[in-house]
């Protein structure tokens, strides 16, 4: 296999037969030794994280397959800590999707001055370009389209697909007492029609998940979701 991309959380290597084996690495994102899934570096390690993040992404990605929402996942091997996935295109360099139940992280930083902490959005979707020197910076429908990133009805799709995955995690961590705050997803163009399709990892590193006013940690949450 060929080694083509190593990231904050995951190696990327090539196969054979043209799929691609993603390797999870025990990197979380964060900012002086403390987790933020909003962060664009790496800001600790934590063992166990690796194959934590991939049994919950396997979870998910399981569920979201069976309600026939397109994705990149083919399967995964929890003890070497690596997911099989098929070919995608990126959007430009890449871009990441927010899905925001609650005030909190980066959006209650921007626009605390009309709202509290904590306080209740109807799954409010925002996309940012992945450009860490850039610290991630969000873009609109319009200039993803203007720039030749996207095209509009690449943009619409996305926001659906976005509040569709995001209703099945958030409906299965309720089953657990859990709520989810915000998540953070990736999407490309998947096979020779090029669709929109889910792709990277849905993890405990992605998201802020609260029993009660109680943050839980990525490797909680895990195995509160999978006990």
């Amino acid at each position: 296999m060929e080694k083509v991309y190593s990231g904050k959380t995951k190696d990327v290597y090539k196969k054979e037969d043209g799929n691609y084996l993603l390797q999870f690495k025990d990197d979380v994102t964060g900012t002086d030794g403390v987790f933020d899934p909003g962060a664009n570096t790496v800001g600790l390690s934590i063992e166990g994280a690796g194959r934590a993040g991939l049994r919950l992404t396997q979870f998910f990605f399981e569920k979201i397959n069976a309600a026939e929402i397109p994705t990149h996942f083919l399967d995964a091997n929890i003890d070497a800590a690596t997911m099989t996935v098929k070919p995608a295109v990126l959007f430009g360099q890449g871009v990441e999707v927010i899905l925001r139940y609650r005030a909190v992280g980066s959006f209650f930083r921007r626009y605390g001055m009309y709202c509290k902490e904590g306080d209740m959005l109807d799954g409010y979707v925002e996309v940012t370009l992945k450009d860490d020197d850039k610290n991630d910076p969000l873009i609109t429908d319009e200039a993803l389209e203007m720039l030749g990133i996207m095209t509009k009805a690449e943009y619409q799709e996305l926001v659906v697909l976005t509040r569709r995955v995001g209703k099945i995690v958030k409906e299965e961590m309720a089953k657990k007492d859990l709520e989810l705050y915000d998540i953070k997803f990736e999407f490309g163009r998947v096979g020779e029609d090029k669709h929109v399709a889910l792709i990277d990892e849905i993890s405990g590193g992605n998201m802020r998940a609260y029993r009660g006013h109680k943050y839980i940690e990525p490797l909680l949450l895990e195995k509160l979701m999978l006990e």
